[in-house]
């Protein structure tokens, strides 16, 4: 018989309950107003979007790398495997807990990423550190965005997906981008319209689905040009 989910941890959100659940020692849940967020047991995609992303850099001199969602840290975790030691992370997060929940009771499952040396969480929204990036001049731009964000770029130019995936956010990533730069995102499934922004944005493109078999999230890996 399947051992009984028990709620460890629980925070009150606009959306609903937000809850940390575990079921053994190294099976975990996030969910919110009881829809699953992210499983301990299935994060290949998450994983496999950081080693693409920073495949790239890891033989370049202090890279500069920008995580969008904390989630359970795999993403992170993937990211800081495939980056040098002088590398510099920077993570978005909305929620504290998240934070919180990485440093403490999850912390096991990805080596205490949340808490390496090279990592800095903010508190913030992605949309605006990338903004803040693409303003601010060469020095804070990044050779790598990941965008793990659990809704995707599905909403595209409309509701909240546009401040992240509509036509202006996408160029605002480009110039956030050093020359030759990493745009990496998830999704949940494959969108044709995100993918012509993506072209319109001069992002060119591959599109992934890591995994065999059931379901398979996609991986969008997009490159700045190199004279950008």
């Amino acid at each position: 018989m399947a051992q009984p989910w028990r709620v460890v941890d629980s925070i009150d959100t606009d959306e609903g309950l937000l809850d940390l659940r575990q079921r053994g020692e190294r099976d975990f849940l996030i969910t919110i107003d009881n829809r699953v967020l992210m499983n301990s047991s299935a994060n290949m995609s998450e994983i496999v979007l950081s080693e693409l992303a920073c495949a790239p850099l890891k033989d370049k001199k202090r890279p500069r790398v920008l995580v969008g969602g904390l989630g359970m840290a795999f993403t992170l975790k993937a990211a800081l495997d495939n980056l040098p030691a002088d590398a510099e992370v920077v993570v978005a997060e909305l929620n504290p807990i998240m934070v919180t929940w990485c440093q403490g009771p999850i912390s096991h499952l990805t080596g205490n990423a949340a808490s390496d040396p090279r990592v800095t969480v903010v508190i913030a929204d992605v949309a605006q550190v990338i903004r803040d990036a693409a303003t601010k001049g060469k020095g804070q731009r990044f050779d790598a965005i990941i965008l793990d964000l659990y809704e995707g770029p599905y909403e595209g130019d409309k509701g909240r997906g546009a401040y992240l995936y509509g036509k202006k956010a996408l160029a605002t990533s480009n110039a956030a981008l050093t020359a030759g730069g990493v745009f990496a995102v998830w999704s949940e499934d494959p969108d044709k319209a995100f993918e012509k922004r993506l072209q319109a944005a001069k992002l060119p493109f591959n599109r992934q689905r890591p995994g065999r078999g059931g379901r398979r999230h996609v991986v969008y890996i997009a490159r700045k040009t190199a004279k950008g």
